[in-house]
């Protein structure tokens, strides 16, 4: 721990922090993520070598990932909007249950466990990547849920979930989208705006919740990290656009095996540092 904050591994760690952004953001205007899904394990991973408390660890690594997501967001939902690929109507109906989703999971923050949030992560994360890797993914219907109660439940479960994963919301309503027929494409650009709709009220919770807590690091609000925040989007605002532009140049059936990929990846390696770090 002597040094843990010396000169040299903290210039280290700050580019490591500035290549997960490069490549946080090249995924979130590729995939509609907001980056998340590679910032929360790389986060994690790094606080280990803080010597941050397990049970301390993952909500940092959520919270300082929220929020990153919102100027990434809206870098990437920017980028996809000028390519016409953000469905105005879809955003306007759904925004709504999402910032509410998104603002429940924020304050649940404060009463979930570490555990319980790195095992969520994995699972839902595993799940979808399933779904995606699949030839045919799964296709409930030809079009969206009419009824007002199916129109609220699920992008208020999305904002939940998202909030609770540090993650922009592309991880599950890309898939959810697609699983009802939504075009692929629309889907990740819609998902991209949705990003900023979730992090904003969540990125207070995880605040909030981790006001009072111990053993932070320095500088950090709550459960978010500043410095590490800042170095992350400072590259991740510039890359967003690049991953836009690859999203439309590639075909709908290689962005799902390239989202499918890169959550299975990510989630058996969240699962294996769950149940290998003796969470359980």
């Amino acid at each position: 721990m002597s040094d843990i904050y010396s000169a040299q591994f903290l210039i280290v760690f700050a580019l490591g922090l500035l290549a997960t952004g490069a490549i946080s953001g090249v995924l979130a205007g590729l995939l509609g993520v907001g980056g998340g899904i590679v910032i929360v394990p790389v986060l994690f991973l790094l606080a280990g070598f803080l010597g941050l408390p397990a049970e301390l660890a993952m909500p940092m690594a959520v919270g300082t990932s929220l929020a990153t997501i919102i100027p990434t967001s809206i870098s990437s939902a920017r980028s996809h909007r000028k390519r016409g690929s953000v469905d105005a109507q879809l955003l306007k109906s759904w925004a709504p249950a999402v910032f509410v989703g998104a603002l429940i999971g924020g304050v649940l923050a404060s009463v979930v466990s570490g555990a319980f949030l790195t095992v969520l992560f994995g699972v839902v994360a595993l799940l979808v990547a399933i779904n995606l890797a699949l030839p045919r993914t799964v296709v409930l219907a030809e079009d969206l849920p009419k009824g007002v109660a199916a129109r609220t439940a699920v992008p208020t479960a999305i904002g939940i979930l998202s909030a609770l994963m540090g993650i922009g919301g592309g991880t599950l309503s890309v898939p959810i989208l697609s699983a009802f027929s939504f075009p692929v494409h629309r889907a990740i650009g819609t998902a991209a705006a949705l990003g900023i709709v979730i992090a904003v009220p969540a990125v207070f919770g995880f605040i909030w919740a981790g006001w009072d807590m111990g053993a932070r690091p320095p500088y950090s609000l709550g459960y978010v990290s500043l410095p590490a925040a800042v170095l992350i989007f400072t590259t991740s605002v510039f890359t967003a656009p690049i991953g836009s532009q690859l999203a439309h140049s590639l075909d709908a059936r290689v962005l799902k095996r390239v989202f499918a990929l890169f959550l299975f990846v990510t989630s058996l390696r969240m699962l294996w540092q769950a149940f290998g770090r003796g969470f359980f």
